[in-house]
């Protein structure tokens, strides 16, 4: 995935150059523009990432204050949601910038490119990595309870978390050593990759695609539905209370997770392809360009959606907001959790999906 494919604006949607062989003859080369996708992607991308900004600072700046003000912080699903959270946040904070970015140039300089790019992927990584990690605690306190009450503690959930942020740290770096400034005579100032030959680009870029589709679309996808999987199975041979509910919501974060970003990882496969063997769009189709904008904005809205599955969904945050939401319009009685709600032990599959 590359920032730096930005839509910008030209006159003309194909232009011709005209080189001179050593021979002396003439020979027509074609540079494709594509001014279609690229008015497209300036006119749309922007709104669409202004958007996704200000639904997950909402969402997840709700869970954020609920978990600080009602939760106990230090549980292994808590600790978990609250580390999913700081990474939606972190993801969506650069999201103005590239949606001002796509619109126009880069304003901001070519430490803010660092910083920004590296802070995208960082949330980038590691959301996706806390999305799978919440899946195996889940799996282990659902079919395997007893090993779970044993070995789910603080020291599990902080040896887990740490390993994800210095995974995905470690990931980006690439980003934040490649990225920086420069200007192009046709669309100003860019951001992206660039410092290297073309020939070490293409290799580091299609390093980055690879590295995506495999390490953070493959492999959790497997193991969302391998644990998924079980658990439904595990569901359906105990008295849990609401079971129906409980499939159905497994249900809607499965096909949540593989609508979102199962178009997106095609297009970037289908990049990293294209890359790998050399190949261009030849007839200047924008076909792959209007997917790569669409698919990418549906894959981005997936951080809006996740505070809604993982705690929205549930009871006890949606007794909080009630309960803050009724403090706000009769601007009186003080909200106390209920001893049952703060306490509920999290190692039974009856409470896993509260």
């Amino acid at each position: 995935m590359s920032l730096g494919d930005q839509g910008q604006m030209d006159n003309s949607s194909v232009e011709f150059t005209t080189y001179i062989t050593p021979n002396y003859e003439e020979e027509l080369v074609t540079i494709c523009v594509k001014t279609n996708s690229n008015k497209f992607g300036a006119s749309v991308v922007p709104v669409f990432f202004y958007m996704v900004f200000m639904l997950s600072i909402l969402g997840n700046g709700l869970i954020l204050f609920l978990l600080l003000k009602f939760e106990n912080i230090k549980t292994v699903t808590n600790f978990f949601i609250l580390n999913l959270v700081l990474s939606d946040l972190l993801f969506t904070l650069p999201l103005p910038f590239w949606g001002y970015y796509h619109s126009d140039q880069w304003i901001f300089g070519t430490t803010s490119c660092k910083m920004l790019a590296s802070m995208f992927f960082i949330g980038f990584y590691s959301s996706m990595l806390f999305l799978t990690m919440m899946t195996v605690d889940r799996y282990m306190a659902v079919v395997h309870a007893i090993y779970a009450a044993r070995t789910r503690n603080l020291f599990y959930v902080y040896v887990v978390s740490g390993t994800v942020w210095a995974i995905s740290l470690f990931s980006s770096i690439p980003k934040f050593v490649l990225y920086g400034t420069r200007n192009d005579p046709r669309y100003g100032e860019l951001c992206e990759e660039t410092g290297l030959t073309i020939d070490k680009l293409n290799s580091w870029k299609l390093a980055g695609y690879y590295q995506q589709v495999v390490m953070f679309f493959v492999v959790p996808l497997i193991i969302i539905l391998y644990c998924y999987t079980l658990i439904i199975i595990k569901v359906q041979y105990t008295k849990m209370n609401n079971k129906d509910k409980a499939i159905k919501l497994i249900f809607l974060i499965v096909v949540a997770f593989f609508l979102c970003w199962t178009p997106y990882n095609i297009i970037i496969f289908i990049k990293a392809k294209q890359l790998s063997d050399g190949t261009t769009d030849d007839d200047c189709s924008d076909t792959i360009d209007y997917s790569f904008f669409i698919c990418r904005n549906v894959a981005y809205f997936h951080c809006c959606i996740n505070p809604f599955f993982y705690t929205f969904v549930g009871t006890k945050f949606r007794r909080h907001l009630s309960h803050v939401v009724g403090k706000w319009i009769l601007c009186g009685s003080r909200y106390r959790p209920s001893s049952l709600s703060s306490r509920t032990s999290e190692y039974s599959p009856q409470t896993v999906y509260e």
